[in-house]
């Protein structure tokens, strides 16, 4: 039951709110502002025709009063007084109804007067409250949409975006400090020195190969070829027997890559 009264309660505070926009509120105005100009122009109208019709009743009498006149005149030519008598106090009458009517048509015109001065002034009113109630409706928008902009840069927060930034950030020095320990370890292992070791013969063949390009580009003098020394040894008989060919020593390069290869050699060898 509760929850049907809070339905109903929230069903007439949102329909309160419509009553209470600005914007209808100023409609209705504008409305009742109209409503009521036509209502004052119809009474207008009304005054305006009673103020005609007294005017020809006015006409009337006076010309009732002028023919009552001529009659009595012409009873009199005739000589006949009682007649001429009867028509004169008619007049009379008239006149009074005359009088009576001259004052009710000029309360009518003084009325009319104010009448028209009064709309003109009320229609003055109403144009003058209409262009403030479009003033008032533009700058009920411009509020409207103003609150809306603050309410969206209320709404604004860059804190997870930040949070975001910085756990991807950790994430990045998490990755390049493993990367680093395990180049570490990758260096103090065996399959490390090995592959050291192959960069290393890679350097020895590559420094030869650039120091045969040099002697071919005359960068650098032709080694001289050793001459291998002959050893002459006293024989039986006389011979002279000739002396096994020295060999050619290696150079200290040549020496290392050897080294060099036989560890690796050796290496494979376990693996």
């Amino acid at each position: 039951m509760s929850r049907f009264f809070n339905w109903l309660k929230a069903v007439f505070n949102r329909v309160m709110n419509r009553l209470e926009d600005p914007d209808m509120m100023l409609d209705q105005a504008r409305r009742d502002m109209q409503e009521s100009l036509v209502q004052n122009r119809e009474r207008a109208v009304q005054a305006i025709t009673q103020k005609n019709r007294l005017q020809g009743m006015l006409a009337d009498a006076e010309k009732k009063s002028a023919q009552l006149e001529q009659q009595a005149t012409m009873a009199l030519k005739q000589g006949n007084r009682d007649l001429a008598r009867q028509f004169m106090r008619e007049k009379s009458n008239n006149d009074a109804v005359i009088e009576s009517l001259r004052t009710s048509h000029a309360q009518a015109l003084q009325t009319v007067e104010a009448v028209k001065i009064a709309i003109k002034r009320q229609e003055e009113e109403v144009r003058r409250k209409t262009a403030e109630a479009l003033a008032m409706k533009a700058q009920w928008k411009q509020a409207q949409i103003q609150n809306s902009i603050s309410k969206a840069l209320e709404g604004l927060t860059f804190e997870n975006q930040l949070d975001t930034f910085n756990a991807a950030a950790d994430r990045i020095k998490d990755a390049q400090a493993e990367a680093l320990a395990r180049q570490e370890m990758q260096s103090e292992s065996v399959q490390g020195k090995i592959m050291a070791m192959q960069d290393q013969a890679m350097d020895y063949q590559a420094e030869e190969e650039l120091q045969k390009l040099e002697e071919r580009l005359g960068m650098r003098p032709k080694a001289v070829e050793v001459q291998p020394e002959q050893t002459v040894a006293l024989g039986v008989g006389g011979d002279v027997p000739t002396a096994p060919a020295a060999e050619v020593s290696l150079s200290e390069v040549d020496k290392q890559l050897e080294e060099l290869e036989k560890r690796i050699q050796g290496h494979e060898k376990k693996g």
